[in-house]
Order: C-alpha cells, then sequence, then structure tokens
C-alpha cells in the first residue's frame, strides 16, 4: 500500500517502512508523527485507488522522527560584470528525517 500528502508545500510518495526527508517539523527524535493530509492512497496488485477532492477523508500517514539536521550547503553567488559587484552567501536548509511506520486508508 501506498500514499501521496502533503507537507511543507511539496507532496511525497511513500510506502510503509520507506524513509523520507521533509520540511523541518517540530519534535524530537524518537517522536511519532501523523499527516492528515493524504491526497492519494493506493493499494498493491491493482487494488483500488482513492483519489481526494483534494483530500482523501479519514486516511492518515503514520511516522516516525528518525532524524532532524541540515541539508548540504548551497552557494549563492551573485554577480553584475563590469560592475565590481560579488556576493558570495550560503545557506544549509534544515530537515526532518521520518520513517513511514503505517498507512491507514
Amino acid at each position: 500500500m501506498y500514499a501521496v500528502f502533503k507537507t511543507g508545500g511539496k507532496q511525497y510518495r511513500v510506502a510503509a517502512g520507506d524513509k523520507v526527508r521533509v520540511e523541518k517539523l517540530p519534535g524530537s527524535v524518537g517522536d511519532a508523527i501523523a499527516f492528515d493530509s493524504v491526497l492519494l492512497v493506493g493499494g498493491l496488485d491493482g487494488a483500488a485507488i482513492k483519489l481526494g477532492k483534494p483530500l482523501v477523508g479519514g486516511a492518515k500517514v503514520e511516522a516516525k522522527i528518525v532524524g532532524q539536521g541540515l541539508g548540504k550547503k548551497l552557494i549563492i553567488f551573485k554577480f553584475r560584470r563590469r560592475k565590481n559587484y560579488r556576493r558570495k552567501t550560503g545557506h544549509r536548509q534544515p530537515f526532518t528525517a521520518l520513517e513511514i511506520t503505517n498507512i491507514v486508508g
């Protein structure tokens, strides 16, 4: 069974046992979390697919937080030719690593 859920302005397709990195969520390692904004729930072997309009009623994705961290560093370099203008900055986006435990749908 798989599901598509929405968090942090992005959509993720997951199945039970998957590990996924999402935008930073409050909580510490080991906490359980549930996502109610499920857009699609699909079964195995061609079973019926439940498609929400826009959400599937009563469906949720349960997960466990396995880590909080920062992504790799991104370099932002701004440059204007012949103007002696150069700006170099960096950014590390925070993330939450999840392990999907169950899909209720």
